[in-house]
């Protein structure tokens, strides 16, 4: 499952919960990670350009439009750290000041008091502070410390998130073992992603006096579950209600192995005064949606709320369906039937009667409205990607974009002017105006069955088409995410267009965007059509005279690191080099080793052992490590100890059997990584590594 950098940095950066003392103290005093100023060599990007790069991150709207708080996160390569902080501009992008003058990081700005201050988060608790960032002054002191909050509607409660214990430890069976480190484990979901599952999210409501943040309830308080749910969830994932009386929350009601095998979350609805529960989205016995159920909002009126909903168990690539129900009737109505792929994110119309979402279609991600009976516009178009939508006032949409060829801005879109788009940030114009683009083309290729598939073209940034290049098969993760006009801080297809390669990436089966049968095609079918596509895309793109069919590469991460391993034994002596990054290579091995087991059992269909089910059979007879005997091209192999998702083991016995071969090949081991590769220096490690091997085997020696 491929989520963005951002979330899993943003987790990653979170501060201890503790006041301002001693060592936070010397953090706050210590040098300030700020905006780089850096200079390009001829117009080359560079890893350390990209690490230079300010990300933007969330953004808050004040009540009355005008003015908009968001975050930057920079990072410091000699430091090997990041610092995220608060900018506040007017609506139009005037007036852009930076709030976070200290080493301390702050993030999660809302305004609160009706505009007049914003509250934010600061080692573990909630400050506020004037729009200008004059009188800091800090609002809670929760033992516990908070992880993320959101002020009720009527400014007189917060409520927050904040992990509590979760299982027995080692030294509570055996208090006289308090320095052993071993860990007695009876039940699965042991870990989760990059952590040994010790604690896990509540949501706690507490009141507020305007000055302090007073005693809180744990809404879940003696339920073993977490809210909002791990790895990725946040505070979208809880909602006010708009008369500040009810909660809506998040929650997958499992624990254990029934965890492990499930995605059947629900939307919960909770009454402050009465502290009772309902459950809404298994009141109605007709309905039946068993996957995902995240991320609700109520309407402006409050007499509705949305969330987003995916209908069957145990799939979490399912169309996320955009979900109404009426609260006084209890009537459900699914407002994007007629979009055929996922709702990404959403917000509601100040009048309650719209609703507009970003979702993928083509190979971008655009904006879209739909009315409560269900009739879809598209609202933008382009090569981008829109990765977010919230209202800034009534006619005016807020929105962060990106594509292959720029990095996050903010923009807003104004609906009352043919939804005319300008961008109203700047953070990195100072390095994207030294940089020389490579430029990106659509390129539709004929299956092996005859139909049409999209990929992406990046051309080396001084391509001249009497020459010939190396050129690259990226392969997409997920197994199912778009490749659509994606920013990545490593996997960034114009760094390697600077490097002097082309790249096709190709929206081969198993990617949403191209309709339900497209994206479903891929499962329990991993070496089935999806790679015929991936070779379709590569001998098409050979054809054309400036590209060296005796230089081509093949590179990807998780199911795209499956994809390598994959190909290495299947691809005929077309490509001369291979990298692999946290892809799984004995799928026998990874049944057994990941955690989520609902991902396995959907997408191979099930335990290997089960002999009798053909989709079964034929999944596993196309784990990579079955057909070692016919690699015989240099392989990179890369993985995180930290990635408990796909064990680092895959790699290294990836690595293994390459070495046992005789075949050329090199492992890049990340003790303290995850699925991801996070740290400054370590993200730079990476690229050298990366470029290095395609260098070494794809480029001619001068």
């Amino acid at each position: 499952m491929k989520k963005t950098d951002f979330m899993a940095m943003t987790a990653a950066m979170m501060m201890a919960a503790a006041p301002v003392c001693g060592a936070e103290q010397a953090k706050e005093n210590a040098p300030v990670i700020g905006k780089h100023e850096i200079t390009i060599k001829d117009g080359r990007m560079t890893p350390e350009a990209l690490w230079a790069m300010g990300r933007i991150g969330g953004s808050s709207v004040s009540p009355d439009g005008k003015r908009i708080a968001y975050t930057v996160s920079y990072y410091s390569v000699e430091q090997n750290k990041g610092h995220l902080v608060i900018y506040v501009m007017n609506a139009d992008g005037t007036d852009n000041k930076l709030l976070t003058t200290t080493a301390a990081s702050e993030g999660d700005p809302t305004w609160i008091k009706g505009g007049n201050k914003i509250a934010f988060l600061k080692d573990g608790q909630i400050w506020e502070m004037n729009p200008d960032g004059t009188e800091r002054k800090q609002l809670s002191d929760y033992k516990g410390g908070i992880d993320g909050f959101s002020f009720s509607p009527d400014g007189s409660k917060v409520l927050f998130i904040s992990q509590v214990k979760y299982g027995e430890r080692t030294v509570d069976k055996y208090p006289d073992l308090d320095k052993a480190s071993g860990k007695v484990i009876d039940e699965l979901m042991y870990k989760h992603w990059d952590e040994w599952v010790e604690t896990i999210p509540h949501p706690f409501v507490a009141s507020f006096d305007g000055e302090k943040i007073g005693d809180a309830t744990d809404i879940l308080e003696g339920e073993p579950y977490e809210s909002p749910m791990k790895p990725f969830g946040g505070i979208e994932q809880l909602a006010w209600s708009t008369d500040s009386k009810q909660i809506a929350y998040t929650c997958r009601k499992k624990t254990g192995l029934a965890y492990s095998v499930s995605t059947d979350s629900d939307i919960y609805l909770y009454d402050i005064a009465t502290k009772k529960t309902r459950n809404l989205c298994k009141e109605d016995a007709t309905d039946k949606n068993m996957g995902y159920d995240i991320n609700p909002k109520f309407s402006p009126d409050g007499k509705s709320i949305a969330w987003q909903s995916m209908e069957r168990d145990g799939y979490e690539s399912d169309r996320n369906r955009l979900c109404v129900m009426d609260l006084k009737s209890g009537k459900k109505t699914y407002v994007t039937e007629s979009f055929e792929s996922g709702v990404d994110d959403y917000c509601w119309s100040p009048d309650s009667k719209t609703l507009y979402f970003t979702g993928v279609w083509h190979g971008t991600s655009m904006i879209y409205s739909t009315n409560l009976k269900g009739e879809v516009k598209r609202l933008t178009d382009g090569m981008y990607d829109y990765a977010s939508v919230a209202m800034l006032n009534d006619k005016t949409l807020l929105t962060k974009r990106h594509s292959l060829s720029e990095a996050d801005e903010l923009y807003t879109i104004n609906l009352k002017k043919k939804n005319e788009v300008a961008c109203i940030t700047k953070e990195n114009d100072h390095i994207f105006n030294q940089l020389k683009i490579g430029k990106v083309e659509a390129r539709w290729t004929k299956t092996v069955d005859g139909k049409d598939m999209l990929s992406w073209v990046v051309y080396p940034i001084n391509f001249d088409p009497n020459k010939k290049y190396p050129t690259l098969l990226f392969c997409e993760g997920g197994p199912q995410s778009p490749v659509s006009q994606f920013w990545s801080y490593r996997w960034n297809l114009q760094i390697m267009a600077a490097n002097d390669y082309i790249i096709i990436a190709p929206n081969r089966r198993g990617l949403p965007g191209f309709g339900m049968e497209w994206l479903e095609e891929i499962s329990t079918n991993y070496g089935g059509r999806c790679m015929d596509d991936y070779l379709s895309a590569i001998d098409d793109i050979a054809q054309e005279p400036y590209v060296d069919k005796e230089r081509l590469g093949c590179v990807g991460a998780s199911f795209g690191g499956y994809s390598v391993y994959w190909l290495a034994g299947h691809h005929n002596k077309r490509f001369k080099a291979f990298i692999a990054h946290d892809g799984f290579f004995n799928m026998e091995q990874q049944y057994l080793e990941t955690e989520e087991l609902w991902f396995t059992n959907w997408d191979l269909g099930g335990p290997y052992w089960d002999k009798e089910n053909p989709a079964v059979q034929r999944s596993y007879s196309n784990s990579p490590h079955l057909f070692v005997d016919k690699w015989d091209t240099p392989i990179l192999c890369i993985h995180g100890e930290k990635d408990y998702r796909i064990l680092a083991s895959q790699g290294m016995a990836a690595f293994n059997a390459a070495k046992l071969r005789g075949i050329p090949a090199e492992l890049l081991i990340f003790p303290d990584e995850n699925h991801w590769v996070l740290k400054p220096q370590n993200g730079i490690l990476w690229q050298r590594t990366f470029f290095n091997w395609l260098d070494k085997w794809l480029k001619p020696v001068k």
